[in-house]
């Protein structure tokens, strides 16, 4: 792997001294976890095994195609080199998917409001976010589950914008308060905008939708040539009704946000056993497929546009058909997703992170944990749905969100793993330590260099002993989760936008959001 070592800091002189160095924030390039960091050490496909689905995935564009594209796009893609049947399916060749593939963007930038937060997708580099459609808030305490409004989804993102572990803000959760879906994707959009200055991923019911919308990021970014210099909302466009057909409406959709310069999340999210075949290899195999097609569609339109190969396929539990997206299956499915997109050196994403759990417990835990830790591992480009996410995706919390910064900090960790080198190998300080030494290493000075660049610790977590604890009345993981939610939504949002164009804003569309 990508040797990360970090520089290492000298010791400060004086306990005083140490201590503050010790608490002191660390430059971004001194963290021990940080946004892009390099995974790919788990590789669960063989290179015979990506050979073979890549392969099956051209047969299957070549002999099946895709059903039900638009009148424009069945015009782009047979213009490009698609061929459209008697039966209503466009087909691709194995040499226009290839085609394509060499052409396609191998790195792409997803920026920021805030150029701080600017994404580098590219390679192995990992990042971690938000995602879904959740209809539910999750009441932790109440142990219930109400319908999500706009207010907690600009709250989420409000929360998100603080965490240093979420590196970009998509669309957790619907605003089930507001009926006109017009309406909703502004507010949606407004929601988010005004909420973090990470990059933010939305979604649009309709075309028509599309064109308000950029005027509004325009107002945001200071002109149409400032949005289009950095756009920092990319579309999430479903552009995909698997198993292999076009959505009409939202390839639509895709079009005029290509036309807008905003980039393009391609999301196929078939279901193993339901939507995609039972098989692991399968349903990569047809995702892989639905997303060259769709890279074929956007290059179609526009050369080069920014497209995010998105193959998302979710699992079901065959016993009864419901979707498991935190089963060990799906994991494995994200990985191999994380491969592929690898195997055609194409920027990526998929889902990880989602808890079949109702409540942000021990079973939310091990769910959240063995998703996340495997798509870092692999080296996911965009690591979707990462935090926040139960009950397969229909609810979503604003303390799991909060408790998943902390999961998502070891995650990283664990997708950094361990730097070899002469220094780290550590002979000397044995040697030291050892050989009329204090014969620990409490008080080196590697330790304490390390225990700021090398060391990730939760920021909620609980280490203290059973004594401390008691101690300290006993501390609740929910409870602190809660006080940390609710200090954060009690400041002043950093994203706020400024007066006069937030007064535009709301001077031209309806915003629900109280001033």
């Amino acid at each position: 792997m990508t040797d990360q070592t970090p520089v290492r800091q000298a010791r400060t002189g004086g306990r005083a001294a140490r201590h503050a160095a010790r608490t002191a924030k660390l430059a971004e390039h001194l963290r021990p976890i940080r946004p892009g960091m390099t995974g790919g050490t788990y590789r669960p496909l063989t290179e015979a095994g990506m050979a073979r689905i890549h392969q099956a995935a051209l047969r299957a564009l070549a002999e099946i195609g895709l059903a039900d594209a638009p009148p424009s796009g069945v015009a782009a893609l047979t213009a490009a080199g698609a061929v459209l049947g008697e039966d209503g399916r466009l087909r691709f060749s194995p040499a226009l998917i290839e085609d394509t593939v060499a052409r396609a963007n191998r790195s792409i930038t997803l920026c920021g409001r805030d150029p701080r937060h600017d994404l580098e997708l590219s390679g192995q580099r990992v990042h971690f976010g938000t995602a879904g459609a959740a209809v539910h808030m999750v009441d932790v305490h109440g142990r219930n589950y109400r319908e999500s409004t706009l207010q907690d989804l600009h709250d989420a993102a409000r929360i998100a914008d603080t965490l240093d572990n979420l590196h970009f803000v998509q669309r957790p959760m619907v605003a089930r308060d507001i009926a006109d879906t017009f309406e909703m994707d502004l507010n949606t959009l407004y929601a988010c905008v005004s909420g973090t200055t990470k990059h933010i991923g939305t979604s649009f019911f309709e075309p028509a939708t599309v064109r308000p919308a950029l005027e509004m990021l325009h107002m945001v970014a200071g002109g149409e040539a400032a949005w289009r210099a950095r756009p920092f909302v990319s579309n999430s466009n479903c552009f995909v009704v698997p198993p292999m057909k076009f959505a009409t409406e939202s390839c639509l959709v895709m079009e005029e946000c290509i036309r807008g310069g905003m980039p393009v999340l391609l999301l196929s999210a078939g279901q193993a056993g339901a939507t995609a075949p039972a098989s692991i290899a399968g349903a990569i195999t047809q995702a892989v497929a639905e997303c060259l097609a769709g890279l074929v569609y956007v290059n179609a339109i526009a050369p080069g546009h920014p497209a995010i190969f998105g193959t998302w396929p979710f699992v079901s539990d065959l016993r009864t058909g419901a979707m498991s997206g935190g089963s060990g299956e799906q994991a494995l499915l994200t990985a191999g997703c994380a491969q592929m997109h690898q195997f055609y050196d194409l920027p990526g994403g998929a889902a990880a992170g989602i808890a079949d759990a109702k409540l942000p417990d021990m079973q939310a835990g091990w769910e959240q944990m063995c998703s996340n830790v495997m798509a870092g591992l692999s080296g996911l480009n965009m690591v979707y749905e990462a935090a926040g996410m139960h009950a397969s995706l229909l609810g979503f919390c604003h303390e799991s969100l909060i408790l998943g910064d902390d999961l998502i900090g070891q995650a990283l960790r664990c997708t950094r793993g361990i730097e070899v080198t002469e220094e780290a190998v550590s002979v000397e300080v044995i040697r030291a330590t050892c050989l009329g030494g204090p014969g620990h290493y409490l008080g080196s000075d590697q330790t304490l260099a390390l225990m700021q660049t090398d060391y990730a610790y939760p920021a909620l977590g609980d280490r203290s002993s059973p004594k401390e604890w008691e101690e300290r009345q006993k501390p609740d993981l929910l409870a602190r989760a809660t006080a940390r939610k609710e200090a954060i939504l009690a400041s002043r949002a950093a994203a706020r936008l400024e007066a006069s164009v937030d007064a535009e804003i709301r001077a031209r569309w309806p915003i629900h959001l109280p001033v």
